[in-house]
């Protein structure tokens, strides 16, 4: 058996949503926030079992994380931006635009440990209604971008991105990883892929290639305390170790999303596929 595995079973812990989203841990609640982009809501499951409504409307709420004082930002496909909850419940935008122009769908992001705020821009809020609203991009092309809340600072971190989606930074935050499912759009030359960046500064060195994913391709993904990161795909999570070689698959019935580490100890990966809400518990900590 894989040594990260513990052997305990795949667990449904909900089914509510129409397209299951943007997993975000809340150890001061005990509790999971995630969203259903298309149903245009969020919820919250708490570890005693209770599940109920967090958000709606959410504004077409994707990917979600916890910043460095625990409060939630969100990637809005609505309103086309970056938000922020506060302790007391009231949300706050905290960038919807880059010299002037808004952004097409601001779809994931991760919070560096020094506050600042990095998030990836595809179309699929724009393209249609299902996720959003449709309009025309007013960008010319899909962007990683790096946000400071501290002095409002953005700067397009990278560039060579088809269709950017999912991003982790490793441990020690040296490199960041980005999925890249261009092929989604581009079946002939598209990417399906999870690409590997290092990180100077508030930009990124130039991107290789790091794995190939399959079935389907990447969405969100996370990594644990080793670099060792666990990645959607069509049926399940897959596990690859820093230098790219696959370690395992949870297999999982539904078409996964995103996924991420909670619980007490670190040491639950909770999943988003199409639906449900899924927790397994591992021998490895986020």
């Amino acid at each position: 058996m894989n040594p990260l595995m513990t052997g305990h079973p795949l667990e449904r812990l909900c089914s509510p949503a129409i397209w299951a989203e943007g997993p975000v841990w809340l150890p001061l609640q005990d509790a999971v926030v995630f969203s259903d982009v298309k149903g245009n809501r969020m919820f919250h499951w708490s570890r005693q079992g209770e599940l109920s409504l967090w958000r709606s409307p959410s504004h077409y709420a994707n990917g979600n994380a916890r910043d460095t004082e625990g409060r939630v930002i969100s990637c809005e496909h609505g309103r086309r931006g970056i938000s922020r909850t506060e302790s007391n419940g009231e949300m706050q935008m905290l960038v919807d635009r880059v010299d002037g122009k808004r952004f097409n769908s601001p779809n994931d992001l991760v919070v560096r440990s020094d506050g600042t705020l990095w998030f990836t821009d595809p179309p699929y809020g724009i393209t249609g209604d299902e996720e959003g609203y449709k309009s025309e991009s007013q960008i010319i092309g899909c962007y990683l971008y790096c946000f400071d809340p501290r002095d409002g600072s953005l700067n397009i971190a990278a560039s060579d991105l088809q269709r950017p989606n999912g991003l982790a930074f490793s441990p020690d935050e040296s490199l960041l990883y980005v999925a890249d499912m261009s092929i989604v759009d581009f079946p002939t030359l598209g990417r399906s892929e999870l690409r590997v960046y290092q990180v100077n500064g508030r930009e990124l060195d130039a991107g290789r290639r790091f794995v190939s994913v399959a079935p389907g391709f990447p969405d969100g993904f996370c990594a644990d305390e080793i670099g060792n990161l666990f990645c959607s795909c069509a049926d399940g999570v897959l596990i690859f170790n820093s230098q790219g070689k696959q370690l395992g698959k949870i297999e999982v019935p539904e078409r996964v999303s995103n996924c991420t580490f909670g619980g007490p100890d670190g040491n639950e990966l909770y999943i988003t596929a199409t639906t449900s809400l899924y927790r397994m518990v591992l021998n490895t900590r986020g």
